[in-house]
């Protein structure tokens, strides 16, 4: 059986993890992004991810990145040096409104995980104080 801290801990390495996904996702939005067509797919394209959680054994959770679906949207920039014949060029499937969203939840679990712990703390102070 694990403890409260344990799976506080665990809360804070999981939205750490969903703030670094994130935080990759918006640093590569204007990257290239994976083309449908696997003949003009690029080795150097980027796939976005997303953060799923899932419990683990000990009561805690543990956050997976998974490729977003699908992984690139095409855009018409004829001028673009990766256009294709169509003058169409993949771009990563990257919505900025969402990764915002996704870091100020991020923030505010990991201050709710935070606030556990200093209650446990707190609360573990009381009972050797009155042991004592």
């Amino acid at each position: 059986m694990s403890s409260v801290f344990d799976v506080a801990v665990s809360g804070l390495r999981a939205q750490s993890r969903r703030l670094e996904v994130s935080a990759d996702n918006i640093a590569n939005v204007l990257s290239l992004g994976v083309h449908p067509d696997p003949a003009l797919a690029k080795p150097e394209a980027f796939t976005p991810q997303r953060a799923v959680f899932v419990a683990n054994a000990y009561g805690g959770v543990e956050a997976k990145a998974v490729p977003v679906t699908p992984p690139a949207y095409l855009s018409q920039q004829p001028n673009h040096p990766d256009a294709d014949a169509d003058g169409l060029v993949p771009l990563p499937n990257v919505s900025l409104e969402r990764e915002m969203v996704d870091q100020i939840l991020a923030l505010r679990m990991f201050e709710a995980n935070v606030k556990v712990i200093q209650t446990q703390d707190r609360m573990l102070g009381a009972l050797l104080d009155i042991v004592s």
